[in-house]
């Protein structure tokens, strides 16, 4: 725009220059053919008029406009745009004819503008509400998954002195019905040559019932039951020995067997997790 406002700048000073340079040579020509003794009447030339050339106003600013008399910038023949272009000037003119402008805070706008914000922020509380709900339900579990937390046994029909083998969360759980003997035994073991030492009556809530996850803690091997040295279960993998309380007593397992957690419903019905 500057390089713009410049050279027409530039050209408008070199026509001013001619134009003036040019009517000052005509009239000295004029002056000394005047001069001549056979021509008594003096010869009177008209000065150029050099109004037509207009009074031309420079404006320092980032922008340069050329103001002819009588006219002003932005009211000529040719398209607004055009004319912004060839006559760059920091003085703006809207156009009023197609649209109408309104004042800022008009009394008349303002209730639609509130019911324009109100009903946006509700649309986005209506989906962050809606994107929280997902994210919630999306990170609970299913219900094939709470199916499988838990699991109600039926005591009713194991025998005394036997052992019953049930799935719960994938993973075998050995309940035995103990019998006076057993649990006598159970009681009668010093916890000081345990590997792992931990009292029978820790173990159970019911004496009679012994519920441990049957799953070595060696390696994760399955014990067989009523086997071993000491009548509990016996691990073939590596030769791990447990009580009839579920205790290591011989073998390369570390701990004793896990006793999951359970609660007793009724005398005879039993829930596992």
């Amino acid at each position: 725009m500057l390089r713009v406002a410049g050279r027409r700048l530039f050209s408008v000073s070199q026509r001013s220059t001619n134009a003036t340079s040019f009517a000052l040579s005509r009239d000295h020509t004029l002056s000394e053919g005047g001069g001549d003794s056979s021509s008594s009447a003096t010869r009177s030339v008209p000065s150029p008029d050099l109004s037509r050339f207009g009074s031309y106003h420079l404006v320092r600013d980032f922008s340069s406009q050329v103001l002819t008399q009588g006219n002003e910038v932005g009211f000529g023949s040719e398209p607004a745009t055009v004319e912004a272009v060839k006559t760059p000037n920091s003085k703006i003119v809207y156009d009023d004819h197609n649209h109408e402008r309104y004042p800022p805070g008009d009394p008349s706008k303002r209730a639609f503008a509130y019911f324009v914000l109100s009903g946006g922020r509700f649309v986005y509380a209506s989906v962050l509400r809606l994107l929280v709900l997902k994210l919630i339900v999306s990170m609970s579990a299913s219900k094939d998954v709470l199916a499988l937390a838990s699991l109600e046994v039926d005591l009713g029909s194991i025998e005394p002195g036997t052992t019953v083998t049930v799935k719960w969360r994938g993973k075998p759980v050995f309940i035995r019905r103990r019998t006076e003997d057993d649990i006598k035994l159970a009681n009668s073991v010093d916890l000081g040559s345990l590997r792992d030492p931990q009292e029978d009556a820790v173990r159970v809530k019911n004496p009679e019932w012994l519920v441990v996850v049957g799953v070595c803690t060696h390696l994760g091997c399955i014990p067989l039951p009523n086997a071993g040295d000491y009548g509990g279960w016996f691990c073939p993998c590596h030769g791990s020995h447990y009580d009839i309380s579920g205790r290591i007593r011989k073998g390369p397992a570390p701990y004793n067997l896990e006793v999951p957690t359970y609660s007793f419903l009724e005398e005879n019905k039993l829930l596992i997790g």
